[in-house]
């Protein structure tokens, strides 16, 4: 089984990051991805999600969002947490900003892989207290320390 924190890397943990809006995030994070993916560009992954938002939002609740696609072209799969320095509205299901995204890109015919890492993440962040501790990370090495250690059971 594929574990979140195999496709994490504390460089793709970042604190402190700018928000602005939905659409600037989004930006951000293919910029971030299409650096990481070398076969894909930033403005083909944020066109794809762009389209999965358009879906429906991908904000959790509790200042969470989870933006992700599947993408053609991608050998494999990425995950990337961010912190904004300030919340943004992202059309959440309850209606709170965000703050705090998880971000999984997965190869188009990874179903089950993708729906996996979904569920880890999902149940990751369902605890209060790993969503506090993501919040009062101080960098980025210490955002993916803790995802390793909530995956971990820590």
């Amino acid at each position: 089984m594929i574990q979140l924190q195999t496709i994490l890397t504390p460089g793709r943990s970042l604190v402190n990051v700018p928000g602005g809006s939905k659409k600037r995030v989004l930006e951000q994070i293919a910029a971030l991805a299409a650096r990481d993916l070398g076969e894909l560009d930033a403005h083909d992954i944020f066109e794809s999600l762009i389209a999965r938002e358009k879906l429906g939002s991908t904000g959790f609740g509790n200042g969470i969002a989870i933006p992700h696609c599947r993408l053609s072209g991608c050998s494999s799969p990425l995950c990337a947490v961010l912190h904004l320095e300030a919340a943004v509205d992202f059309d959440a299901i309850d209606g709170a900003p965000v703050d705090l995204l998880f971000v999984l890109l997965v190869p188009e015919a990874a179903t089950d892989e993708h729906l996996e890492l979904l569920r880890q993440i999902a149940s990751m962040l369902d605890r209060a207290d790993i969503r506090e501790r993501l919040r009062q990370a101080a960098d980025s090495q210490a955002l993916y320390q803790i995802v390793v250690d909530a995956q971990n059971g820590l």
